[in-house]
């Protein structure tokens, strides 16, 4: 596993040494109940030392536990570096300090030590703290930093101050206070990781098995579009509640019938086993034609297919957005597949094609077409912005997506997003889809921990997914949890196991993944601050071009 990659001996000279943080420190600055290990027993969690542990403006001083395990004490020394975002703001922090000496020896008793952090309070800043501790027995050293983002506010107290949540918070709490909780997740379960592998993967199928017994009945219904007051999903439905959907799926087909005989259809753009996306043209009454995408199945294409191509594609019909992508016409003619069309731009593509275009990988129906050029951060930033803005207007219309991905978005020239349906993704995108024995396909490695064990779906698992289609973004859509087998992916997720950092992904940009990844729906970062942060990063780089 990639989070067992990271997990590396260390020499031989520390076999015999602990260093972390206690649980109480832990919850101070995280808000978890653990301890977290960066060496335990020789063992040295390198992703917990890689990653940067936000330290708000409320907290001005650090604890780290250590002790040496063999008879004598390990001679020591320690050493601050502070490297601030902006030169000018160099007094924004007090020189740091510790309370005991910069070289010694750590004792053979658990011993508690401390880094001052203290802000001035004359000017607001952000600082990187680099705390290095390097450890020797004579014939060899190591070091370890600690890496650390203090925040620091100009005339505020150094005291904890409670956020009350009704005020709209800036991008700086958003970010510090939801990241640390989601980063902590993440380097706790790191260092669960240092546990038996083999041992560890048999309970995890054991217990998923055991646990999902019952998770993953078939259910026959389809919710064309959630209300946020039903969440799970039943696994049949009375008889008039299900007249009642039937009757709402064939009014929607009604209002948006045309003539097939306006609809031309020029190539294919994709193609699955049963399903296919064309290219076209739609004429309206006044023969005004239009470039429209269109959805249809094959002819050995079977009524169940046929009639989720219908309620999946009418799912955001109704909806107008510059940010969504919704059904156009549906043409239904007797003994003929029916047409979903979509408006369709000069240049669009899926997003998921696009990205993989990206990096070089050939799609179907890309055969010709010119790569795109490489994408920058702020590029992934301001396509996440459209995404994020376009499933906030499908929330403020209580409507909640269930499967945003890449895939279900669509891309113009000018690197704007817009969410779509998933109609006919489930055979487009045969590996995004699994199917744990309950005879449907569904996204396994995008849902919530909730959403993939209870089917309980809610804005806040939009919001998990969400943080998946960021972690596409960046890795260029590579396929998340590639090295997971389907059936364990809830057990993986119940462990505390997330995805990993991508190389190339700012700090900044990975938290706020990590924050929607949260275990807790109720940890999780609602729209409006996602969005509140993402434009305020996006500005910050724009600063540097």
């Amino acid at each position: 596993m990639k989070w067992l990659a990271g997990l590396l001996l260390l020499p031989l000279c520390l076999g015999h040494l602990n260093v972390y943080l206690s649980s109480a420190e832990v919850w101070r600055l995280l808000g978890l109940t653990a301890e977290l290990f960066y060496v335990r027993d020789g063992q040295i969690n390198f992703y917990a030392l890689n990653f940067v542990v936000p330290v708000p403006a409320t907290i001005g001083e650090l604890h780290f536990t250590w002790q040496s395990l063999i008879r004598r004490p390990l001679p020591y020394s320690l050493h601050v570096d502070v490297v601030y975002d902006e030169p000018s703001k160099r007094g924004a922090l007090h020189p740091p300090t510790f309370n005991i000496s910069s070289e010694g020896f750590v004792p053979t008793e658990p011993q508690t030590w401390r880094v001052d952090l203290r802000c001035t309070r004359l000017v607001a800043a952000e600082a990187d703290v680099t705390i290095s501790l390097n450890v020797s027995t004579g014939s060899s050293s190591t070091a370890l930093h600690f890496k650390r983002r203090k925040i620091c506010l100009k005339d505020m107290p150094q005291q904890i101050i409670k956020v009350d949540n009704a005020h709209a918070p800036t991008s700086a709490d958003i970010f510090y206070a939801g990241a640390g909780c989601a980063g902590g997740v993440l380097l706790i379960a790191a260092v669960a990781a240092a546990a038996c592998r083999a041992r560890a993967r048999k309970l995890r199928r054991a217990r998923s098995d055991e646990q999902d017994a019952h998770a993953f009945l078939p259910d026959s219904s389809c919710k064309s579009a959630a209300s946020y007051t039903s969440y799970r999903r039943p696994t049949s439905l009375p008889a008039a509640a299900a007249e009642e959907r039937a009757r709402d799926l064939q009014q929607r087909i009604a209002e948006l019938t045309i003539q097939r005989c306006r609809v031309r259809l020029r190539s294919v753009a994709m193609e699955g086993t049963f399903g296919r996306v064309y290219r076209g043209t739609y004429a309206d009454e006044e023969a005004r034609e239009q470039e429209v995408l269109v959805k249809t199945v094959a002819e050995h294409a079977s009524q169940v297919q046929v009639s989720l191509l219908l309620q999946e594609g009418c799912m955001l019909y109704g909806l107008h957005h510059e940010r969504v992508l919704s059904v156009l016409g549906v043409s239904i003619e007797d003994q003929t597949a029916p047409f979903l069309l979509y408006p369709w731009g000069a240049g669009w593509r899926n997003l998921k094609q696009f990205l993989l275009a990206c990096r070089g990988v050939t799609v179907g129906g890309a055969a010709g077409v010119a790569p795109p050029p490489p994408l920058t951060t702020q590029h992934v930033v301001r396509m996440a912005l459209h995404a994020l803005d376009g499933l906030a207007y499908l929330h403020t219309q209580h409507v909640l997506h269930k499967d945003v991905a890449a895939r279900n978005c669509v891309v113009d020239e000018n690197l704007r997003v817009m969410i779509a349906d998933n109609a006919l993704s489930r055979d487009l995108f045969p590996g995004d889809y699994h199917c744990l024995g309950d005879n449907e396909n569904r996204p396994i490695k995008w849902l919530a921990l909730e959403a993939l064990s209870k089917r309980q779906f809610s804005p806040a698992a939009d919001v998990w997914a969400l943080g998946v289609l960021l972690w596409e973004l960046t890795t260029l859509a590579h396929q998340p949890y590639a090295e997971v087998d389907p059936f364990e992916v809830a057990a993986y997720l119940r462990d505390g196991y997330r995805l990993q950092q991508p190389a190339n992904c700012p700090d900044e940009l990975f938290a706020v993944m990590a924050y929607c990844w949260a275990m807790s729906p109720d940890d999780r970062p609602t729209l409006p601050q996602l969005q509140i942060f993402l434009r305020d990063f996006h500005t910050q780089l724009t600063r540097f071009v």
